[in-house]
């Protein structure tokens, strides 16, 4: 008879979210659905609010990943004054994206997946996370601990904290690097480029050993979306929106981001309180793409920086004929982002502008809606405002990056689960492979306006009259 095995919750991500897998009656996986299930409601309750307060507010949807609303908040501000920053604070503001990039990689490659790749997938759960990595290998951990930090620091060095710092504001930023945080940054640079060459080392054993995970972990056509600039270089906070699809054709380039809703539409299902966003040409759900570091490796020519350029191109060959398509080398596409922004941060030290105080461009309401867009670690992130005339919130509407790649992930998990679950059979080594398809993408539920939290899993075999077939617990 049909059956459905629930994973509830999905365990190391950020956030609460459980697992469908839908059984037919032979026992063969029939659907595989993602549901994110408690709803936080950002969008509403910012209505009312002054705009300027936005990115303090936004902000505060997420502990690890402020910095991605803070910025793309204070750019829609910067819309709805139709002010063009000064120079130094949008190389100000570039710095602190990158600072961030490094740090949610960081944790994502180290203390979320990396305990599946160096331990195995039969370990515990127990034993399958950071504190055994740590236990079993404690150079690394302490490593990817280490470079988090130093994205941290570069956050806090600008903004005065690593939370929730209030640094950005609508027209550029409060404050200049100084003197003594540029050369504190400096010292950390050479740690930083060994950890990274450890991190890929690690990985490219790990593809060699994890041949199959490549395989099938999210491995399938669909459309890829990120930032570029005009002569297709990897861009993160700025630049125009390129789409490719699976044999690397790009399909649309040098979209304007503030007219996103001409070409990205969103779909509601009532699995999920998770928006799935779809292409709109192509319609819901054919227009599925992908965003983060897989897409924007993928829409993106070159990274601009000569160690990530040489990366990029062994990167590409993976993909050959056409674009990266395993969802499993989200992983791999993080480590040459990270070694990217670490360039870029070195290069960007040199840079006199960091030290100016021209940070503020001034101005009223010029624009009723404002749109602001940048490249969070996860992917794309846009936060759409429109206003009234005393710069009062009439309508938020927020799409993350988790929510792009909702229709990816639910995909993903049917993948896998179909050459993994057969009958009652729900081993736990089966469950924490099904649980890495969702962790490739590195959601953040947080930022899908949902809380975030951590519990026991419970997975279920129901059967269609509500009997329990079989409970695994995990505690």
């Amino acid at each position: 008879m049909p059956k459905r095995i629930i994973i509830d919750p999905v365990t190391r991500i950020e956030g609460h979210a459980k697992i469908s897998i839908f059984l037919d009656d032979e026992g063969n996986v029939s659907d595989a659905e993602f549901h994110v299930v408690e709803f936080r409601g950002f969008e509403k309750f910012c209505e009312d609010r002054p705009y300027a307060e936005m990115p303090g507010i936004t902000a505060r949807i997420c502990g690890i990943c402020p910095v991605s609303h803070l910025l793309a908040s204070a750019k829609a501000g910067d819309a709805i004054m139709a002010v063009n920053i000064p120079p130094a604070a949008d190389k100000l503001r570039r710095l602190m994206n990158l600072g961030q990039i490094i740090q949610s990689h960081a944790l994502s490659f180290f203390h979320l997946s990396a305990p599946d790749f160096l331990m195995g997938w039969n370990t515990p759960p127990a034993k399958r996370n950071v504190f055994g990595l740590i236990a079993s290998n404690a150079d690394l951990a302490r490593a990817g601990i280490r470079l988090r930090q130093f994205g941290q620091e570069i956050i806090e060095t600008l903004g005065g904290k690593k939370i929730h710092p209030s640094w950005a504001v609508p027209g550029g930023v409060r404050s200049p690097l100084t003197e003594a945080g540029r050369e504190k940054l400096r010292a950390w640079l050479p740690e930083a480029y060994a950890t990274s060459k450890i991190a890929f080392d690690l990985f490219k054993k790990t593809l060699d050993t994890h041949k199959k995970e490549v395989q099938i972990f999210g491995n399938f056509p669909s459309l890829f979306m990120g930032l570029v600039e005009p002569d297709g270089t990897w861009e993160h906070h700025g630049g125009k929106l390129r789409f490719v699809d699976s044999s690397g054709s790009t399909i649309a380039d040098q979209l304007d981001p503030q007219k996103y809703y001409e070409y990205i539409g969103e779909a509601v299902q009532p699995s999920s309180y998770l928006k799935s966003p779809y292409y709109t040409p192509l319609g819901f759900p054919d227009g599925m793409y992908r965003v983060g570091p897989l897409a924007r490796l993928n829409v993106a020519e070159q990274m601009g920086t000569p160690k990530a350029d040489a990366e990029l191109k062994k990167f590409k060959k993976l993909g050959l004929p056409g674009a990266v398509t395993s969802s499993f080398l989200y992983h791999h596409a993080r480590l040459i982002e990270i070694l990217a922004s670490i360039e870029r941060v070195e290069i960007s030290l040199d840079d006199p502008d960091l030290l100016s105080n021209d940070l503020r461009a001034d101005a009223g309401i010029n624009s009723l809606r404002g749109v602001g867009v940048s490249e969070a670690p996860r992917g794309t992130l846009f936060h759409d405002y429109t206003v009234d005339r005393d710069g009062l919130l009439r309508k938020v509407n927020l799409i993350v990056a988790t929510g792009q790649n909702n229709l990816a992930m639910n995909r993903t998990v049917a993948q896998i689960a179909r050459h993994y679950v057969r009958g009652n059979d729900i081993p736990e080594p089966m469950l924490n492979r099904i649980e890495h398809g969702i962790r490739c993408y590195d959601p953040c539920l947080s930022c899908s306006t949902h809380a975030v939290g951590q519990m026991a899993l419970v997975v279920r075999l129901i059967a269609p009259d509500g009997a329990i077939v079989r409970q695994i617990s995990r505690i």
